[in-house]
């Protein structure tokens, strides 16, 4: 099961395809905790520092229903979420314009219009 929202302390006006960005360090909660909370079980192995794969925000909202919302933050509501191959890339917070080289190793046109999510 992919995430169906993604958590933020702020809003966004943005709507369109995003790269999604693993941060560096693995979270604070274990995977048995997320399998126990979320009804998922994560593959032993993360990759972490690099773009995993691709999504589009439709809406931002506050509340949503997904067990994925967390309490008072927006949710970003995603759709049409998939895995890309692992490209290693420095993440930065915030939402942003993906730069032309990550484009260029993922193999989309300079053209494109993607944006990146970290955390």
């Amino acid at each position: 099961m992919l995430k169906d929202v993604e958590n933020r302390s702020w809003a966004t006006t943005y709507r369109g395809p995003v790269l999604i960005h693993a941060t560096q360090r693995p979270d604070a909660i274990r995977p048995d905790e997320i399998e126990r909370r979320f009804g998922v079980r994560l593959a032993c192995e993360q990759q972490l520092g690099g773009v995993i794969g691709i999504t589009e925000i439709v809406d931002c909202v506050r509340p949503h229903l997904s067990r994925w919302y967390a309490p008072n933050h927006f949710a970003f509501v995603l759709h049409n979420s998939r895995p890309l191959p692992f490209v290693r890339w420095k993440g930065a917070l915030s939402l942003r314009s993906a730069p032309a080289e990550l484009l260029e190793v993922l193999g989309y046109a300079r053209s494109s219009s993607l944006a990146t999510i970290s955390d």
